[in-house]
């Protein structure tokens, strides 16, 4: 295959699958600039990669393995960088929650999400996103039985936090009504 009609191969093949770029983006990045460098690290990773697609897999799980590993490096990056940085009043701005104009149970989940290490946070994503445990296994690099266990503990978890937020909003409502 010659070149041009390998980027054409490549840039179609992506176009049909770039949720899966936003998703990865979203879910590991809080503003517009960094989602935009992860989206673009992802795709030079994906391109680096394309001519090892092995074509008896599914596309999409291939693109979230590398979007995940690539996502979950950035993070990690990110986080060491920023923590040393000292943000002015313009970078407080921009770190707003971009959730707050969500339903409160959006809000909750975000925040939930948010909260997990790279590792649960690719498998939320998964998992919201409609794959089943084989496929999240895939991607991941761990057992199905893993797979399992981890959405059972972190469905427990998120349940307890939400039942927990939602006393604790109950009882800021009654001393206010009081």
């Amino acid at each position: 295959m010659t070149t041009p009609e390998l980027q054409l191969r490549f840039q179609t093949v992506v176009d049909q699958h770039k949720k899966i770029l936003y998703k990865v983006c979203n879910l590991y990045c809080r503003n517009r600039d960094d989602r935009d460098d992860l989206a673009q690290e992802i795709i030079i990773q994906v391109w680096r990669s394309f001519g090892k697609f092995d074509e008896r897999y599914r596309f999409s799980t291939w693109m979230y393995r590398i979007a995940l590993n690539v996502a979950i490096s950035f993070y990690r990056r990110e986080n060491r960088r920023t923590r040393y940085v000292i943000s002015d009043e313009e970078h407080l701005l921009e770190a707003i929650d971009e959730t707050k104009n969500q339903p409160e149970e959006i809000r909750l989940l975000y925040e939930f999400i948010e909260g997990l290490d790279p590792l649960n946070k690719a498998l939320v994503l998964l998992y919201l996103d409609g794959n089943n445990y084989q496929e999240i296994a895939e991607v991941l690099g761990i057992s199905e039985t893993n797979v399992a266990t981890k959405i059972s503990r972190l469905k427990s978890k998120m349940k307890q936090e939400f039942r927990e937020t939602g006393q604790a909003e109950s009882q800021a409502k009654s001393r206010n009504e009081t």
